[in-house]
């Protein structure tokens, strides 16, 4: 058939469905393996492949996966700020699942991190609702513009990890509207992708698949938006009540809620014959638009020279310069010695964790892409302190490794090998692991055996994290057990044991044979409520030498100290944020901030770059002359930071997020984690900027701050607004000039703010309704339009259960922040008026 795979010939749904037996019908409300949906090849109706994630495209293995090209965390997308930017990645996101034989990409995520805690705030967009939906409006037409379906998830309010099946969210209808649905409602009016997924909690005591209130009357009825709504995967927990309420396709498969228990509610009439075929439909429309789309036969990579360039462009437009005293930076490319300092340095952190996880093509550390700049210069690199969690897994000293499965434990004598893989690193997840026929899913046993090679002579802590059970062995000798006393953590989705750690006097260049004895996930004993269980089981198995955490910091400073200049890159990874848990404080990992404040102590020309999804403690930062905030940054992670650095990118990005002083600060520190199975937004609709300037509280950076090595101004602080009188079928327009005042060209985002100081109730102090990228040459002075649309003024009535627009008259704010408030003009609304829809 060729490299591209040729769909099957077309077919008409209502025909198809006219045709299927009652079986056939009910098969195709579930999927049939983790990532595929039933097909019926009679009627030419193929089977739909879908794929993680969010910021690429990772195929249909966790365990041995095709690489992929890796774009930046969702918060550094956002913080670009720039609709065809991201319109071009969600195109590039398009083409990958293209090259993974995909016909629906499982993303974006727009959920909404009202905490800086929450495990997957990495992922989302943003804190306010409008920035997160515009964007990932951009993000999915581009996407689909490929043929591609997008499923834009997670609906609604999984906003945290803790409890996230289980969970109970308490929202004000208010607070639902105007932050948690507002997003999914931007992506219908500007969007209407093809598919979407539910989220694992519960709103207001009914779990949201389960919620005809959601997906019936919010989604289809009053928005007029039909996607295909699948669920999260395992995200199903009714027969009966998640047919009625609109769910169609319950993921992955094998079932567990529909198949003949969808039958058996038939037989009862607790189910109608009209709404099993409304599933049934819906299915099939969704696998006819998928039947249009040519995908890849075989799961391949694409790994082309002008996806670097975007994606590099990407990186560097997402990083976010926080501050720059006596403009530090860019840094000279004459200089003769620097310093690099950090645990990210030579190991960048490309993605978080959890669905966001994939095999990269390649990761451009900043060690190489600033040895790429200073070509001639002395550079040093000391790691200063270590920021990992678990011990680093085993890859580069690791060789001639394997694992063998069986279906029977070590005990059993004679057992029967099944399979053997070949692997380069001692951590895997089994959970959609298929390439052995006879493998017992339910249950199985593995070995991985490999030679070990230490590079240095000393103590080596070896740690071993499971779901499931494990010992490990070192030439036939037990080291670790994990099997019999296990204790929960936060590893593999929140699955997985602590880990438990053991010491080895090793000789360098020694060769010791490494032998872990491995049982799947359902040979584990321990409790895991409120998470899911994927199944499957996994495994990380990390060595370190060890190292007295004074003379790592020691070494750091002396090599600062001697440089011409210093750059600190380091921060948090997959390990502290990831789908599955959430954090428990904001603090970087023990010993960072310690070695940071020492290395600035010691010399003052050094740049702070930070990489994390989400705020973390600064508490050296007003020592710091220099602060970068480089998120996640995906493949070009290192010359993202590197362009910034030395000025071959302006840097133009814009917090997506507001960046508290201590997390004691943030506007859900009371109201965060699941107690009793419940948790209150007690925020209601002041979440992020506007708790900040509702209470009046300082935070380190505002929302939507980052500076630039151009400086602008608005030359007129009047901003006009046409009309200014507002009419919701003829959209006003704010109109603003900013000129670049500076000898360098750059970008500027312009950002409008609409305030309603005269409104009898109570409301933020503003909110973000408009904003424009802007770029100048230098001197170049440009007008710019910023269109209003009619939720500028509004807000949800909760005794009319509608959207109301005020009587009276709106500020119109213009500047460079959420706190940098530069221009102002006003609209008028002459009458009060209700409305719902989009």
């Amino acid at each position: 058939m060729g490299e591209w795979q040729e769909q099957m010939m077309g077919f008409d749904v209502e025909d198809v469905l006219s045709q299927l037996s009652q079986n056939e019908k009910i098969a195709l409300l579930s999927g049939i393996d983790f990532w595929h949906t039933y097909p019926i090849p009679k009627y030419n109706v193929p089977s739909v492949r879908l794929t993680d994630g969010p910021n690429g495209i990772r195929g249909t293995k966790f365990f041995a996966g095709i690489p992929a090209a890796c774009l930046p965390c969702g918060t550094a997308l956002a913080s670009t700020w720039d609709k065809q930017l991201l319109k071009k990645a969600g195109k590039l996101l398009g083409d990958e699942c293209i090259a993974k034989g995909a016909h629906c990409w499982l993303g974006p995520t727009i959920n909404t991190p009202r905490s800086p805690l929450g495990g997957r705030g990495f992922e989302s967009f943003s804190e306010d609702p409008y920035l997160s939906g515009i964007l990932a409006a951009s993000m999915i037409l581009g996407c689909e513009s490929t043929g591609v379906i997008s499923a834009v998830k997670h609906f609604v309010a999984n906003d945290q990890e803790h409890e996230r099946r289980a969970v109970d969210c308490l929202i004000t209808q208010r607070a639902l509207r105007e932050v948690y649905l507002r997003p999914f409602q931007i992506i219908a009016r500007d969007a209407r992708p093809g598919a979407l997924m539910t989220s694992y909690n519960k709103v207001n005591g009914k779990h949201v698949a389960d919620s005809a209130e959601f997906l019936q009357g919010i989604l289809r009825t009053e928005w007029n938006w039909d996607p295909l709504i699948v669920s999260d995967w395992y995200g199903t927990y009714t027969t009966i009540d998640a047919i009625k309420a609109g769910l169609d396709l319950e993921m992955p498969g094998v079932s567990r809620y529909r198949g003949k228990y969808i039958e058996s509610a038939l037989q009862a009439r607790l189910l109608k014959q009209s709404t099993v075929d409304e599933r049934a439909r819906r299915v099939l429309r969704f696998a006819q638009k998928a039947s249009h789309l040519k995908v890849s036969e075989v799961e391949q990579g694409r790994d082309f020279p002008e996806d670097r360039v975007l994606n590099r462009q990407i990186c560097g437009n997402s990083i976010v310069l926080l501050k720059n005293e006596n403009s530090l930076l860019p840094l000279p490319k004459s200089v003769k010695k620097v310093a690099l300092v950090g645990s990210h340095v030579r190991l960048p952190a490309i993605s978080g964790g959890g669905s966001a996880s994939l095999v990269p093509y390649y990761a451009i550390s900043l060690y190489d892409a600033v040895s790429e700049v200073l070509a001639g210069a002395t550079i040093t690199h000391e790691v200063g302190a270590y920021a990992h969690q678990m011990l680093p897994v085993i890859d580069a000293m690791i060789s001639n490794a394997a694992i063998h499965f069986y279906n029977d434990p070590i005990d059993v004598k004679d057992r029967k090998l099944l399979g053997s893989e070949n692997v380069s690193s001692t951590s895997f997840q089994l959970m959609d692991y298929n390439n052995i026929p006879t493998l017992n899913k339910a249950m199985f046993w593995g070995t991985l055996v490999g030679e070990f090679i230490p590079t240095a002579t000393g103590i080596w802590e070896f740690g071993l994290s499971v779901f499931g059970t494990a010992d490990l062995y070192i030439d036939n000798e037990l080291v670790i057990e994990n099997t019999t006393h296990q204790t929960r953590g936060t590893a593999f989705f929140g699955k997985g044991t602590t880990e438990k750690v053991a010491t080895r006097k090793m000789v360098a260049g020694s060769t010791y044979k490494l032998r872990l004895e491995f049982g799947s996930a359902n040979t584990t004993k321990m409790e895991t409520t409120g998470v899911v269980n994927f199944g499957g089981g996994a495994v990380h198995l990390g060595a370190c030498l060890q190292v007295d955490p004074q003379e790592l910091i020691a070494r750091a400073v002396k090599a600062a100290a001697d440089a011409d200049y210093t750059i600190i890159c380091t921060g948090l990874s997959g390990e502290w944020e990831s789908e599955g848990f959430d954090r428990p404080h904001m603090d970087l990992p023990p010993g960072v901030d310690t070695m940071i404040s020492q290395v600035l102590d010691a010399a003052p020309n050094t740049v702070v770059v930070n990489q994390s999804g989400t705020p973390v403690t600064m508490s050296w930062a007003h020592k710091a002359k220099a602060i970068v905030q480089a998120w996640y940054g995906g493949n070009e992670t290192g010359h993202g930071i590197s362009d910034v650095l030395f000025g071959n990118v302006n840097p133009s990005g814009k917090l997506s997020l507001s960046w508290p002083v201590d997390v004691k600060h943030n506007p859900a520190y009371l109201n965060y984690a699941s107690v009793g199975g419940r948790v209150l937004y007690g925020e209601d609709v002041y979440v992020g900027y506007k708790f900040y300037d509702k209470t009046e509280r300082d935070v380190l950076f505002p929302f939507g701050h980052g500076l630039s090595y151009a400086t602008f101004k608005l030359p007129d602080s009047t901003v006009r607004t046409v009309p200014e009188t507002f009419h919701p079928d003829q959209p006003t327009v704010a109109i603003v000039k900013i000129k670049n005042t500076s000898s360098v060209p750059g970008s500027q985002v312009l950002q409008l703010y609409i305030s309603a100081p005269s409104s009898p109730t109570h409301r933020p102090v503003k909110e973000l309704h408009g904003f424009e990228k802007v770029y100048l040459e230098a001197g170049e002075e440009k007008e710019v339009q910023i269109p209003i649309d009619q939720y500028a003024t509004s807000f949800w009535d909760e005794i009319e259960s509608m959207w109301k627009s005020e009587r009276g008259i709106y500020d119109v704010l213009v500047g460079f922040s959420s706190q940098e408030i530069l221009g102002k003009g006003k609209l008028v609304v002459p009458e009060t008026r209700f409305w719902t829809g989009l």
